[in-house]
């Protein structure tokens, strides 16, 4: 009956010492590869279901047909006003958000470590406004259009510029879709491929960071690196599939974990 006070009691300082473990091993390393999902950019005020459309999270559409079904390749061929009509909905619950302290605190990395790489989940494009540049955005960014017919391409800051549903191209009048992997879709080539030379150059240490890690692409490289004998952290406040296998799994939220391990890491270096 005294043994849960106790845990509780020393809670603070075991996640001191399980951070600056963390944070030795990032001050050391050259290659970092930081995957992350939805929880980072939940800090930032995102629903966190696929990335963006937790409003829909266990209930139908108001069309009474699964969020999964609604967002697919199939229904965009099939009925694209019924994908648009979705699409137009979650972007503006996520209008005005911005990149978080942990989006920083990883391109300040990249800045400081050169070869570190991001694989992300995440279609918000909040890495690459917050500094990051080796990215491997794996489904795509929600503010790029591309043409269903003529490929070209045109970057929006917000879907209120779109003037019809679903949106016709300036060039040719064709459908225009955003360039992000539908339910059903196949990966980016180029993203694919740029993630599997980055894997065979090798990294000195992995985290994955608000992800349930429930796709091969992104539970591999943790899985990989831990066989390799290379450190591998998971930032999560609940358990996932990797959970059990990560050398290190810090229970917080993304952007306090992030911040933490930076400051400690500064700290070391002092």
């Amino acid at each position: 009956m005294f043994w849960t006070p106790t845990i509780i009691l020393h809670y603070p300082l075991y996640m001191n010492n399980l951070i600056t473990a963390v944070a030795n091993h990032l001050r050391t390393a050259k290659r970092v590869l930081f995957i992350t999902g939805a929880g980072l950019s939940a800090d930032s005020g995102l629903p966190t279901y696929r990335g963006i459309g937790g409003l829909y999270n266990d209930k139908l559409t108001h069309d009474e047909i699964p969020i999964e079904e609604a967002l697919s390749g199939q229904m965009l061929q099939t009925h694209p006003e019924v994908t648009w009509k979705y699409l137009l909905e979650i972007e503006k619950t996520c209008r005005g958000t911005t990149f978080n302290k942990g989006h920083e605190v990883i391109a300040k990395i990249e800045q400081e470590k050169p070869e570190t790489w991001v694989l992300t989940q995440n279609i918000d494009g909040f890495h690459r406004a917050a500094g990051s540049h080796n990215l491997i955005e794996i489904h795509g960014r929600f503010s790029e259009l591309t043409c269903t017919a003529c490929h070209s391409s045109q970057t929006v800051s917000n879907y209120s510029e779109l003037h019809t549903v679903p949106p016709a191209c300036p060039h040719c009048g064709k459908m225009v879709r955003p360039n992000v992997v539908l339910f059903g879709e196949m990966l980016p080539t180029t993203a694919v491929e740029t993630l599997y030379q980055q894997l065979a150059k090798g990294f000195d240490l992995v985290f994955s960071i608000g992800t349930t890690s429930v796709f091969p692409y992104i539970y591999q490289p943790v899985l990989i690196a831990k066989q390799q004998g290379v450190p591998t952290v998971e930032i999560n406040p609940g358990q996932t599939a990797i959970s059990q296998q990560v050398d290190y799994q810090i229970p917080m939220k993304a952007a306090e974990a992030l911040v933490r391990v930076w400051e400690s890491v500064c700290g070391l270096g002092k």
